[in-house]
């Protein structure tokens, strides 16, 4: 799926990228955050990712730091109309946390946050396999016949279970996921096989991919231990350490061949791949959302293609 066949998405329609919102309220404060939700406005975003449990991992946090400075932006810019706010509910998957009440409730209390009437995209961000899916698919429905949601969507789902909750909501002539949003990048891929880039494609289900540089290790910064000491992210980048060391060989190449940076690089693979419609990729700094425009405008070889691809299995 190219960004042109997801037109049919109203939420996503027209948006090539996507700004991460996991560390609003977290490794940038308010100010810095309103600084890249500015600069990212200023030069054409128009779609925000966050979620309900977005910072409940940093001590004294409780979730829902992220959408609080969203919505205090938005209603300071004045700009809500012209953006696409997507946000998530039930981040640990816990049985009942996609029940119809559950996430009706958590939903009026992420529009609190965010200060607005409406998001234009909700997202299931774990799977509840407590919850049969055709109450969830019942519950997410009657949010979106009620206006309050525009588009429906899952996070981190299997192919299976992301097959069954759309058939099922389908035949019942309710509102059925129309967007997937599942980690996947050059370093990782196991959550986005081809099974499931498959359905995707059937489905016209548009993914939304998550991580897009690898919470910061395919910009190249990252090289050695040394360097994971150096950033405040460096535990969350141990992860994709030692796959990672294997892709940026290629991703170096490839830098040098179009003379662009490696994150642009690296969003400008992903952005091509089968079934994806806008990569997701956050900013802790204004100045980091170079990466992000400098790769709409960059276009790679289908040899550069391959070779990248070849780097990641």
């Amino acid at each position: 799926m190219t960004l042109g066949q997801a037109q049919d998405h109203w939420s996503i329609a027209g948006i090539p990228l996507v700004l991460g919102g996991n560390v609003f309220g977290f490794t940038a404060d308010e100010d810095a955050s309103f600084a890249i939700l500015d600069r990212f406005y200023q030069h054409g975003g128009r779609m925000v990712d966050t979620a309900q449990g977005y910072s409940v991992w940093v001590p004294g946090h409780v979730g829902g730091e992220s959408e609080t400075v969203i919505g205090k932006w938005l209603a300071s810019r004045g700009v809500r109309a012209e953006m696409r706010i997507a946000t998530k509910t039930g981040m640990f998957g816990k049985p009942g946390d996609l029940a119809p009440a559950k996430i009706a409730e958590e939903l009026e209390k992420s529009l609190a946050r965010l200060q607005t009437d409406y998001v234009d995209l909700y997202y299931a961000h774990r799977d509840d396999t407590g919850t049969p899916l055709a109450e969830m698919a019942a519950g997410f429905d009657a949010l979106v016949r009620q206006g309050l949601v525009r588009e429906v969507g899952a996070s981190n789902y299997d192919a299976a279970r992301l097959g069954e909750a759309h058939r099922i909501a389908s035949e019942a002539g309710l509102a059925p996921f129309t967007v997937l949003q599942n980690e996947y990048n050059l370093v990782e891929r196991k959550d986005y096989p081809r099974e499931l880039q498959q359905l995707c494609l059937k489905l016209g289900i548009a993914m939304l991919p998550w991580f897009g540089l690898a919470a910061g290790f395919l910009t190249g910064k990252y090289r050695s231990r040394e360097d994971l000491a150096k950033h405040n992210r460096g535990s969350s980048i141990e992860r994709f350490f030692e796959h990672g060391l294997q892709v940026l060989p290629a991703l170096d190449a490839v830098a040098a061949e179009t003379g662009a940076s490696q994150g642009a690089v690296a969003l400008a693979w992903l952005a091509r791949q089968p079934g994806i419609a806008a990569p997701i990729a956050s900013a802790s700094k204004p100045e980091q959302l170079d990466v992000q425009f400098e790769a709409l405008t960059l276009d790679l070889s289908d040899d550069q293609l391959a070779r990248l691809t070849a780097a990641g299995t």
